[in-house]
């Protein structure tokens, strides 16, 4: 069973669980249970290599030649990926298409925002 936390009022333990929401005995502050599930989620931010927040939609710039698995192509310094899509669940992979190679997945630590 997970252990319930602390009031985030009062920070006391003596709390409680009561339907959708834990309560303080001591404050009486309520607050819901699954905001800690959705802290999760919220707090995955995408980053490129200069620190700037990447979004769905962006276009970002390779800073170093790359390999890629399956091509004879490399990706060259430069090269511009738009309208990138953000992986669910991963801050480190983006998905996007260049001029000559489709289907891309591209570590974030090798790409900047454009």
């Amino acid at each position: 069973m997970p252990a319930i936390p602390a009031c985030p009022l009062c920070a006391m333990e003596n709390t409680y669980p009561d339907g959708d929401n834990y309560v303080c005995a001591d404050c009486g502050h309520e607050w819901p249970i699954a905001a800690g599930a959705h802290a999760a989620d919220a707090a995955l931010v995408v980053r490129d290599v200069n620190g700037n927040v990447l979004n769905s939609g962006d276009t970002v710039t390779v800073i170093k030649d790359l390999k890629v698995k399956g091509s004879s192509i490399p990706l060259k310094q430069g090269t511009v990926i738009r309208n990138i899509r953000l992986v669910d669940g991963d801050d480190e992979h983006i998905e996007g298409n260049s001029d000559k190679i489709k289907g891309l997945v591209l570590k974030v630590c090798f790409l900047k925002k454009a």
